[in-house]
């Protein structure tokens, strides 16, 4: 299953996105209202939660400054992973989009799309207001 964000433009450069995104602190400004636990598990660590979901743990798996940052699931049941791509536009603005990839059986597929297609929606039009 394969989701993507809609790209959102930023007042700042690359680099300063990136920066942002590398510090998994950071993801707690992004997290919708819904969240009921947020923990820094380490420097490249989190755990959230939301109402009514698991516990989900994200862990940076690749950085390539200051284009690309790789989330991906830390253990549990599921398997996927969180991309941010960021691109440079003119003027010290740059466009986020996230991309959200998991292996999932259709019937999870199906319960699941709604709120993580949501949910990547919120961290990403959330980004420009953290920054």
């Amino acid at each position: 299953m394969n989701l993507e964000s809609p790209k959102v433009t930023i007042d700042k450069s690359a680099q300063d996105v990136f920066d942002f995104l590398s510090n998994v602190e950071n993801f707690e400004k992004l997290m919708p209202d819904n969240i009921s636990k947020f923990e820094v598990l380490g420097d490249d660590k989190f755990l959230f939660a939301l109402k009514g979901m698991p516990e989900i743990v994200l862990k940076k798996k690749e950085a390539i400054a200051p284009n690309k940052i790789v989330l991906g699931a830390a253990g549990g049941k599921l398997d996927f992973s969180l991309t941010g791509d960021i691109t440079e536009v003119a003027g010290g603005q740059s466009e986020v989009k996230l991309a959200f990839a998991g292996d999932f059986n259709p019937m999870m597929a199906m319960m699941i799309k709604g709120p993580i297609s949501k949910f990547i929606e919120t961290l990403s039009t959330s980004i420009p207001n953290a920054i």
